[in-house]
């Protein structure tokens, strides 16, 4: 009878022991099947591979930003590069440089004899000048606005004077303009060219070579200036760009 007693004890306590493992059991059976399926591993190998790429392409954005976090944020300009503009006036652009040229031992000057006896009749155009300067270096012809690329010299009393050879070198243009009057080009070491217009008569011809302070000619009007009295338009050409003959020649 005692056996049976501790039999039917046995059977009641094994059901309660299974009942007691039983979420465990099916954990991890669940797993088991879910590693058992063939996508997992792939799936996994996918998951991991994507997370390392993510990071190395996070990680050298983080590195440049710390270098330049001017860069990091859109519409923010680094200090160097403002800087650069803001006293050049440009933005990248090839700038002139506030300096006297010299040439074979000599130095740019004024094409006339004596400066201090000239006003300037029309300023090269500016574009960090004050927009009254801007203004009167704006040439209207036809109802077209373009710069003043050049320094319009003139007597006080609009009547002509001499024209002199600004540095030495060759004579490559001489010619006689319907608009800008007679023309005189003249070539110079290290890609310099001086551009004389509005003039009433030439004193050299093409392939002339001269000195500076030569007389090459003399100061008219052109079909722009007849109103305006005598004047010479003089333009500085350096590799072929228009600069500022002011920024180039030294004043005494």
């Amino acid at each position: 009878m005692s056996d049976q007693n501790d039999k039917t004890i046995k059977k009641l306590e094994n059901p309660a022991k299974t009942g007691a493992s039983a979420p465990g059991g099916a954990s991890v059976a669940g797993w088991k099947r879910l590693f058992a399926r063939r996508w997992m591993f792939p799936a996994l190998y996918m998951a991991a591979a994507a997370l390392i790429v993510t990071i190395l392409w996070l990680y050298p954005g983080t590195e440049k930003n710390r270098e330049n976090p001017a860069q990091a944020t859109p519409g923010v300009e680094s200090e160097s590069a403002a800087g650069t503009e803001a006293a050049t006036g440009t933005t990248g652009e090839e700038t002139e440089e506030a300096a006297p040229v010299t040439a074979n031992g000599e130095t740019l000057q004024w094409p006339v004899k004596n400066r201090d006896e000239m006003v300037i009749a029309m300023p090269y155009y500016d574009p960090s000048a004050p927009e009254e300067e801007r203004a009167a270096a704006i040439v209207e012809q036809d109802n077209t606005f373009t710069p003043h690329m050049a320094v319009d010299l003139a007597r006080p009393d609009q009547q002509p004077f001499e024209v002199l050879a600004a540095l030495s070198g060759t004579v490559k243009v001489a010619k006689q303009d319907p608009v800008d009057g007679y023309v005189a080009e003249i070539e110079h070491p290290n890609g310099l060219v001086t551009v004389y217009k509005s003039l009433s008569e030439l004193r050299v011809q093409e392939g002339e070579k001269v000195e500076q302070g030569d007389v090459i000619a003399i100061a008219g009007t052109s079909g722009e200036t007849d109103d305006e009295g005598a004047r010479l338009h003089f333009e500085i050409r350096r590799n072929g760009q228009l600069v500022n003959p002011a920024s180039l020649i030294k004043d005494e």
